[in-house]
């Protein structure tokens, strides 16, 4: 069995090529291995036909596996433990932009009525973060943006802590606030993570978003 696979950006400059073919991977998860270019570096993605994949999904004859680094100058990440709004914000710096906007969403103490005591989030990560990263390619098509990034936090979150931090750059400030906006309503509205108000004297699932 032989695929073809596809590099980009600085993983194409460190094998000295932008394509290239491997003969006997079975799933997705033997690529990187066998591309030979030491540790597998955190963040990639893999698409199989121009369809995004988990690593474990099985290869065919003929299949062309494009393996893809973190959106250039952001990331997409859900996060266990506690945001690092400022290391978000330096992820996005560029020489290009005239503008940085953000988003800062954090737990409050009160919500329609009741008094609540933290928050938990749970996600199909396999999915979201995929997902994010879509969104993230779209923002910056769409916008002109220089770059992107989304951190999301998973498990529990206590009072006044962040739960969810965006930031964006861009040449110019409507373009950065308008993607930023846009970035929090979809993610609300699309990517599968799911809150649970823990309030006194109960608890409930709000859905999906944040």
């Amino acid at each position: 069995m032989r695929v073809t696979v596809r590099l980009f950006a600085g993983l194409r400059e460190r094998a000295g090529r932008s394509s290239l073919e491997l003969d006997d991977v079975v799933r997705v998860e033997d690529v990187w291995p066998a591309l030979g270019l030491g540790d597998e570096p955190p963040g990639l993605l893999y698409a199989v036909n121009r369809e995004y994949v988990e690593q474990g999904h099985e290869l065919a004859d003929g299949d062309e596996v494009a393996v893809i680094p973190p959106v250039s100058g952001g990331s997409f990440r859900l996060v266990d433990g506690p945001l690092d709004v400022a290391g978000l914000m330096r992820e996005v710096e560029d020489p290009e932009a005239g503008a940085v906007a953000s988003f800062v969403g954090t737990v409050r103490r009160s919500s329609r009525g009741r008094d609540v005591e933290h928050l938990e989030y749970e996600a199909f990560e396999e999915m979201a973060e995929p997902m994010l990263a879509r969104l993230g390619d779209e923002l910056m098509e769409r916008h002109g943006l220089c770059a992107v990034a989304v951190h999301h936090r998973l498990g529990r979150v206590e009072i006044g802590e962040a739960s969810v931090a965006i930031a964006v750059s861009a040449p110019h400030r409507s373009a950065a606030l308008d993607a930023c906006r846009e970035a929090i309503e979809t993610l609300k509205a699309t990517i599968p993570l799911w809150k649970k108000e823990v309030y006194a004297g109960g608890e409930e699932w709000i859905g999906r978003g944040s």
